[in-house]
């Protein structure tokens, strides 16, 4: 059982690799960001620590041994102070835009505590100009308490170029992504082509041969689906040419029958025999042409504007003329480019179908949406399941129902299915309200063809409604 995709999850290729390409390169960045601070920057902020330590005890020692009215001038080019200003922390504020500089300064601050003796603490001040305040032995006065005084924070410790090296490594990420999307939509477009091509082939087009001139794999492809489709096309083109051959080669010989067995029977003699025989020929001739009409469905007719209404008027009247009326619900449609031999065909199975299998309630409605036009045909007879509908379009099916008419070959519907999808459209079975079954034919239209056009419901006011007569 197959497990329904994660909504968050890309469906397409194309999406897929590129948040694919967008997690390496995230993930390629954070590693050489964190190879950066912990492998480059942090031992050269620690060694800048403890350089920085050795001068300050360095310095301390010699204010220690210097005299004290120089100690108090030293100390005051030093901006000492007795007390330690309220602006100095033990640390620098969290700053997310800065990060990577307050962790430089922390590793530096936590580095020079560690070289600096226990009672020579150190606080880090921004206001004013960033600097670093630490208490001496010293004071400027020898009853005094220990002076601190403010340094200067070495350039090691404040990551100056770091953040224009990350922006530019961000720089680069993002040029990375856009000549991958670049580099993916060229690979997509052979696959675009393949897809509509493959739908083309589907409806019973035979569409122009794909380019092969691509990278080595999707070349391969096109070329197999070319070959795929030179088959198809020469396979189609045999069956055709063997179904005319057996066909006109059956109906010459049924015909010389038909003149023998006229020549054969004396003037005036019982002609039963003959007119069940000439029944039995006559079944075989509507079979072979089905067949026929199975094997061409239109493909070499040329497709043109019409108006549906019209050709389901004249057939309805044609039937009404045999006795088959139809009641008509037509709805004002927007021009449909059909083949009108093949939807005369169409449209003529479905309505003899609705006669022979429905018998009663025969109608014919038609109405439009902005996508498409529908056309359906009903009846009252016994309703079939959905799969043995479903069934039906596959060739040389027959339904329940139609098991005990004779000179059937199951392939009325199968007709109607391949000329639907030649028309680029579908045919669907539904239920129809208060009993029995429906065929719908949906047609696709484009948008700019109903926009004139008020569309219908399948329950709507229709532009014309009677019974065929």
């Amino acid at each position: 059982m197959t497990r329904p995709p994660l909504r968050w999850f890309p469906h397409t290729l194309l999406a897929r690799n590129i948040a694919l390409l967008i997690a390496l390169v995230m993930l390629s960045q954070i590693c050489a960001i964190v190879v950066l601070l912990h492998y480059v920057q942090r031992p050269r902020v620690e060694r800048a620590a403890a350089v920085f330590a050795n001068y300050v005890m360095t310095l301390d020692d010699l204010l220690a041994v210097t005299q004290p009215d120089a100690r108090a001038t030293l100390l005051a080019r030093l901006h000492g102070h007795a007390q330690l200003p309220a602006e100095a922390g033990i640390r620098p504020p969290p700053n997310l835009l800065r990060a990577y500089r307050t962790y430089q300064l922390g590793v530096f601050l936590d580095s020079l505590r560690a070289h600096l003796p226990a009672d020579m603490p150190v606080h880090w001040q921004a206001v004013g100009g960033e600097r670093l305040w630490i208490r001496l032995h010293v004071s400027a006065q020898a009853s005094d308490t220990p002076s601190w005084i403010a340094l200067p924070i070495p350039e090691d410790a404040q990551g100056k170029g770091l953040d224009a090296a990350i922006l530019l490594s961000l720089a680069l990420a993002a040029l990375a992504a856009l000549t991958g999307y670049a580099i993916q939509r060229h690979l997509n477009q052979p696959l675009q082509q393949l897809t509509r091509a493959a739908r083309r082939v589907s409806a019973g087009e035979m569409p122009a041969p794909l380019p092969t001139d691509g990278p080595t794999e999707i070349a391969a492809v096109s070329h197999a689906f070319n070959q795929m489709t030179q088959t198809l096309q020469q396979a189609e083109a045999t069956r055709a040419l063997m179904l005319a051959g057996i066909s006109h080669d059956i109906r010459t010989p049924l015909t010389k029958l038909r003149l023998s067995m006229a020549m054969a029977m004396p003037h005036g003699s019982d002609s039963s025999f003959v007119i069940a025989a000439e029944s039995y020929l006559d079944q075989i001739e509507t079979i072979l042409q089905q067949f026929m009409d199975y094997a061409g469905s239109g493909e070499r007719e040329a497709a043109e504007p019409g108006d549906l209404n019209a050709l389901i008027e004249r057939l309805a009247g044609d039937f009404a003329g045999l006795g088959h009326e139809f009641a008509l619900s037509l709805a004002a449609l927007p021009p449909v480019a059909f083949r009108p031999i093949s939807m005369m065909r169409l449209l003529m199975n479905l309505m003899q179908n609705a006669i022979v299998y429905g018998g009663s309630g025969l109608a014919v409605r038609t109405w439009a949406t902005l996508e498409a036009v529908y056309v359906a045909v009903g009846d009252r007879g016994k309703g079939l399941s959905a799969h043995e509908l479903e069934q039906l379009k596959a060739p040389f099916q027959r339904g329940a129902n139609a098991r005990a008419h004779s000179g059937g070959t199951g392939l009325g519907l199968a007709i109607v299915e391949r000329i639907a999808r030649l028309h680029h459209g579908s045919l669907q079975f539904h239920a129809r309200e208060g009993g029995g079954l429906e065929v719908w034919v949906v047609l696709p239209v484009p948008a700019v063809s109903v926009v004139s056009v008020v569309s219908a419901t399948p329950t709507g006011t229709s532009a014309a409604t009677g019974t065929a007569r």
